[in-house]
């Protein structure tokens, strides 16, 4: 029952995270295709967890039978079988010049019309797809490619820093498994690739199908303009794996863990004789991690060759403030 109170409080504050990305400096981004994302998310990692179909689907409170329709309905088109279904709308437009939104749902007439729609709202939010009027008589246009390049030209630098957080936390992983994480056009994702491969950013190395793309560092200057997003991944990203390996390991918590995490919180007020130190925490932290990575690397560059057994310990902080009233103010 504990476990079942946790997990409700955690989709609860995960859900707010979502809101605020979804509206981050008065962006609308799409969130139409979240529940069916998260739905194959959550069923593939509990195949790697070594759950059963058949316990997945008693978890979701759906008959076997019917689990396994909406796995296959969501990895691939009922219409265009070996297809992802945003990749079938995606390419249909691309072939026409121009289609009626009714027009689309009739091709697409073997899959679930909400999903549909849901794919063709993605497509016109992220500026892949253009449309003139509203409702079934909508019209709808596949952006050229001269158009996509302008929008890229835009978009360049923060699709590096993901892609480049992607790798980083994932791999080594091949370009396909990437493809499947990363929700990116083709031109995007080898664009990004190129680029970060070009500043050794990234490395590639052989694998047993193929090469491998992996990132031995992942360093997100303080005060840049662009990459916020990869700097939210990361640090969401070490908040997840770490309360992961602690249950892995075990949840009780000991003054020597080298795995875990705590949370303190000072209540001061202006003038207290403390409240400079409070509030200054955060940037102490900063200042000694960055000195402990800079004299970590100056040793290891020292060393011909990564020493057997080696392993990286990932360390994360953070800090907000609470006023009175309520408000939060970043930190």
């Amino acid at each position: 029952m504990t476990v079942q109170l946790l997990i409700d409080a955690i989709v609860r504050q995960t859900t707010v995270l979502i809101a605020q990305l979804a509206t981050a400096g008065g962006i609308r981004a799409p969130v139409a295709h979240l529940a069916n994302q998260v739905f194959l998310d959550l069923s593939r990692e509990l195949d790697a967890q070594g759950v059963s179909r058949r316990v997945s689907a008693d978890m979701f409170g759906m008959a076997l039978r019917a689990y396994l329709r909406k796995i296959q309905r969501l990895n691939e088109s009922s219409t265009d079988f070996g297809r992802s279904l945003w990749e079938a709308v995606y390419d249909f437009l691309r072939n026409e010049r121009f289609v009626a939104r009714s027009e689309v749902i009739r091709r697409f007439a073997r899959d679930d019309e909400s999903v549909v729609r849901g794919v063709l709202h993605d497509l016109i939010e992220t500026g892949l797809v253009f449309q003139t009027g509203a409702g079934s008589d909508a019209v709808l246009r596949a952006a050229t490619d001269d158009e996509l390049r302008q929008v890229r030209r835009l978009k360049d630098g923060r699709v590096d820093e993901l892609v480049w957080a992607f790798v980083y936390h994932h791999g080594p992983i091949s370009r396909a498994d990437l493809a499947r994480m990363e929700p990116l056009r083709v031109e995007d994702l080898d664009g990004a690739l190129g680029r970060l491969l070009a500043e050794e950013r990234l490395v590639t190395s052989d694998g047993p199908n193929g090469p491998l793309l992996s990132a031995s560092k992942l360093i997100l200057p303080l005060g840049a303009e662009l990459g916020w997003e990869a700097a939210v991944l990361d640090h969401f990203h070490a908040i997840v794996a770490t309360i992961c390996k602690k249950l892995v390991l075990g949840r009780r918590a000991a003054l020597d863990d080298s795995v875990g995490g705590s949370t303190y919180t000072y209540e001061v007020w202006p003038g207290h004789p403390l409240e400079s130190e409070a509030r200054s925490v955060l940037s102490r932290f900063r200042a000694a991690q960055s000195d402990l990575r800079k004299r970590i690397r100056s040793h290891n560059d020292g060393v011909p060759e990564p020493h057997h057994g080696a392993y990286q310990v990932v360390v994360y902080g953070g800090q907000h403030v609470v006023s009175d009233d309520g408000d939060e103010e970043a930190s």
